[in-house]
Parts: structure tokens; sequence; C-alpha cells
């Protein structure tokens, strides 16, 4: 871990931010006192191995996309 003042992390942010892309964390400090931290941002999780993890546990009705009863549809169309 690092510690640099205000005036180091503005003139050497570049290299700081590389040492914190390597894994390392910068500490920033005013007046010797700390007030950030630089850490390395966590990879997102990534979704493609959860495709089909509910796989066989959701059931959906054969006729889920068949047109709707006419007394049903003339309810959603504010007709009824």
């Amino acid at each position: 871990m690092t510690t640099v003042n205000i005036h180091e992390a503005k003139t050497h942010l570049s290299r700081l931010l590389a040492k914190v892309s390597r894994g390392d964390e910068v500490i920033i400090a005013k007046g010797g006192r700390p007030i950030a931290r630089l850490v390395p941002i966590q990879k997102a999780k990534r979704m493609e191995h959860l495709l089909g993890i509910d796989k066989g546990r959701v059931w959906i009705a054969a006729d889920f996309d068949a047109p709707l009863p006419e007394d049903t549809l003339s309810a959603f169309e504010g007709q009824a």
C-alpha cells in the first residue's frame, strides 16, 4: 500500500493508476490524514454461466401466447 499527498496524486495520477491496475492500493492524504483510497475495480460477474439455471423449474402453459378472449381484450382496451 502506497500513501501519497494530494499534490503528488495529481502530479503522478497515471503512475498511481498503473499501480492500482496491478492490484496495489493507493491512499491519498491531505495534511497527513488519509482522505481517499484508490483500489482496483473488481470485475463484474459474467452472467453467461447463469443462462438456463432454472431449466426444468419453470412451467409455461402451452397457450401462453394465445390470443386473449374477446371480453378480456376489451377490458384491457377500456371498452368494457
